[in-house]
């Protein structure tokens, strides 16, 4: 979790402390919205995946910082 925190800070331009809150409010509204099979692997994808799911993540917050004016 705390490289996803890194990346999408530096995508965003966003502070650690803010990254975080918004890392935690994406993660939070998936698994209010995902089947509870999916939901309840959430947490462990992020903290076990290694690079890959931590590079689409922060691809995808990154591509929303830049339509907010972020790099």
């Amino acid at each position: 979790m705390e490289e996803l925190v890194k990346r999408v800070s530096e995508r965003t331009g966003l502070s650690e402390d803010k990254a975080k809150t918004a890392i935690d409010t994406v993660v939070s509204f998936l698994k209010e919205r995902l089947p509870a099979p999916i939901a309840n692997h959430v947490d462990t994808a992020l903290t076990q995946a290694g690079g890959t799911i931590v590079d689409k993540a922060s691809d995808l917050i990154g591509g929303l910082g830049g339509m907010f004016g972020n790099k």
